[in-house]
């Protein structure tokens, strides 16, 4: 399971190759990186909420909710708000700070343990995973869409575990939370790789 630090990390890479010189900033890319982390914010909902993890932040109506109210503000109003409030940068801040959402918040989690994408309307939790590659015998073959899922997973029938909500229902009196930081090999050079991205930005821009 991708941890924030992981998300934040894929959102540095986005936040360097996307903005540009009179964009980058600390500021900037700090919106770009707050960004990433609000569908995880729907952990503390979990507690009171069942399944509310990967559910209430993590479905496509978040993003496309955000690109509207931004498309609104920056393509179709007659004064930005945006643009009036923040500076004339920010429309493309936050197109950036979209990504952010959509990328490195949830489609990072699509393709891991999966999100509850169409909630609330759908309940069912999807992840884009398998493979596709050329063989001298097959062809092209791909395993990513598969349209007979052996498992429904549901709000009722899953709980991702987090340090805000480790289990199911009421927690014993000393459970352990566990807040991680990188879980695996690639999620350590992400993050690695993602500072080392920014600082050397950083530098040049100063």
């Amino acid at each position: 399971m991708p941890s924030t630090l992981v998300h934040v990390a894929l959102a540095g890479l986005l936040a360097a190759a996307l903005l540009r010189e009179d964009e980058f900033g600390r500021r900037a890319v700090g919106v770009v990186l707050v960004a990433a982390v609000l569908p995880d914010l729907d952990s503390f909902v979990s507690p009171f909420l069942a399944g509310a993890h990967r559910s209430l932040g993590h479905n496509v109506f978040l993003p496309l909710a955000l690109v509207g109210a931004v498309a609104y503000d920056t393509r179709i109003r007659d004064r930005s708000w945006l643009r009036g409030r923040f500076g004339p940068s920010a429309p493309a801040v936050a197109w950036v700070a979209l990504a952010g959402v959509a990328v490195a918040g949830v489609g990072l989690d699509y393709v891991t343990n999966g999100v509850n994408l169409f909630w609330p309307i759908h309940d069912q939790f999807y992840t884009l995973n398998g493979r596709a590659g050329l063989s001298n015998q097959r062809g092209f073959f791909q395993t990513f869409v598969d349209l007979s899922p052996e498992r429904v997973r549901t709000t009722e029938t899953l709980h991702y575990a987090t340090g805000v909500d480790p289990s199911p229902g009421a927690e014993p009196e000393h459970v352990e939370r566990v807040f991680p930081l990188a879980w695996a090999g690639w999620q350590l050079l992400l993050i690695v790789a993602s500072a080392g991205v920014l600082a050397v930005r950083c530098a040049r821009e100063r």
